[in-house]
């Protein structure tokens, strides 16, 4: 039988992208030019503000002194695990070298980015836990200078909770600059930064065009779109607790996909009966965004069997996916694209993108097909050399000189030539390519 949509989208979340790119790219290109003036301009005309771009010691202490300390306790909570996951992460990409054949060797080395732009989210909500992920792991790979921007309140500035986060983590300038503005200023090296090597962390629409434009003269996490997040549920799910959790994910923003994909049409309906009272349960501003995202983005998939619910879910390649079914060692065996998994009903996408310690930087609208998230490698390049004795290099040399005569790259051939000669001038080699 057929997957049976129960609810269907309505709207795709690359509505309105053309006129963004354009948007964007204009304002880059101006900023590029007009340097911490146009900036500044932008902020001005974006946030509502003029006030300091750079905090100096000073405000980031005052700033650090206005947060609670059962707050500080939170995000030192959610710092520490994020840093010890990031450390173990670090440690599974080791510097090494092997003996290819007799006399070369060969070998890769990690080196950490010299500097990094990490960009926090702090409009409709303030992403205290982005400025964690996103600094921690950038400071645990050993990037030289970390760079963090938020967007900052109408005469107000940047929320201390931020403002602690970022310190916390090890951010070495912070800055009272979002959208597209913040992500040139890291990008050209505007107001004493240096220019960043790469570009990480979530954003709306206009600064994941900015990533994606920019991308290539930096370096950047991913091309990132709206939030998304995917639920398989069997008959032994909690329908309840699906609903909620479906409803926290769609808070995100308007055009935020949520699934549920299911085998068992009793709980499809089920959940799908509770979830309007779920959202207008929530504040005003939450239960817009969760509404609109419902409404339009959302589907139920009615699928025959667990084998083609997995089979639906590596199709959407969610950025989230959580697993409320029995036998989850069999979901985590069988299940091959997303961005993060949440197996079983004690955890959940909410606990993930706070303080688990895995990051809440992940690939979205399918990207997890190819990729995975923000991690401690993203700060890091990993690198190859390799070194000879002259025995070692004969047996290397003949077959590039041949493999080169074959594609036609007589430079190529001649640069074996020349070490051949040189080192083994009483031999005569066939050089030429195979026929």
């Amino acid at each position: 039988m057929p997957r049976e949509y129960l609810k269907t989208a309505t709207r795709s979340a690359r509505s309105g992208a053309e006129d963004v790119s354009r948007s964007v790219a204009a304002i880059l290109a101006d900023i590029e030019q007009g340097g911490e003036a146009a900036a500044r301009r932008y902020a001005s005309q974006f946030d509502n503000y003029d006030g300091p771009v750079v905090l100096d010691e000073d405000a980031i202490a005052k700033a650090c002194a206005l947060v609670p300390q059962a707050l500080r306790d939170d995000i030192a909570f959610a710092h520490d695990n994020v840093r010890r996951f990031a450390q173990a992460q670090k440690q599974s990409v080791q510097d090494m070298q092997t003996e290819v054949v007799p006399g070369l060797i060969a070998g890769q080395k990690t080196i950490p980015c010299n500097a990094a732009g990490c960009y926090i989210p702090g409009g409709r909500y303030s992403h205290v836990a982005s400025a964690i992920m996103t600094v921690t792991t950038a400071k645990v790979a050993g990037v030289g200078h970390i760079a963090a921007c938020s967007p900052p309140r109408p005469g107000v500035g940047l929320p201390p909770a931020i403002i602690y986060a970022a310190h916390l983590s090890g951010a070495d300038s912070i800055l009272a600059m979002g959208g597209v503005q913040g992500i040139a200023a890291m990008t050209f090296g505007l107001f004493g930064l240096p220019r960043a090597d790469i570009l990480a962390g979530p954003g709306n629409q206009y600064v994941a065009e900015a990533k994606r434009i920019l991308y290539g003269r930096v370096g950047i996490d991913m091309v990132a779109g709206p939030t998304d997040s995917l639920i398989l549920a069997d008959a032994s799910a909690d329908a309840h607790i699906v609903a909620t959790d479906l409803v926290s994910q769609a808070e995100h923003g308007h055009n935020s996909p949520v699934w549920l994909v299911t085998d068992d049409r009793a709980l499809a309906m089920d959940v799908a009966a509770r979830v309007p009272a779920l959202i207008a349960a929530l504040p005003p501003l939450n239960r817009e965004s969760a509404n609109a995202a419902w409404r339009d983005y959302a589907e139920i998939i009615l699928c025959d069997d667990r084998e083609d619910m997995a089979a639906c879910s590596d199709a959407y390649a969610p950025e989230h996916l959580t697993v409320q079914a029995a036998d989850l060692d069999w979901w985590l065996d069988r299940l091959t694209c997303y961005g993060s998994l949440f197996l079983g009903e004690e955890t959940t996408v909410s606990y993930g993108d706070k303080a688990t310690g895995t990051n809440h930087v992940l690939p979205t609208s399918g990207a997890a097909k190819y990729t995975g998230g923000l991690s401690v490698h993203k700060y890091m390049k990993v690198v190859t050399w390799q070194r000879a004795t002259r025995t070692g290099s004969k047996s290397v040399a003949i077959a590039t000189a041949r493999i080169s005569r074959v594609e036609g790259m007589e430079g190529h051939a001649r640069s074996a030539d020349v070490r051949l000669a040189k080192y083994f001038p009483e031999e005569v080699f066939d050089l030429a390519a195979p026929t």
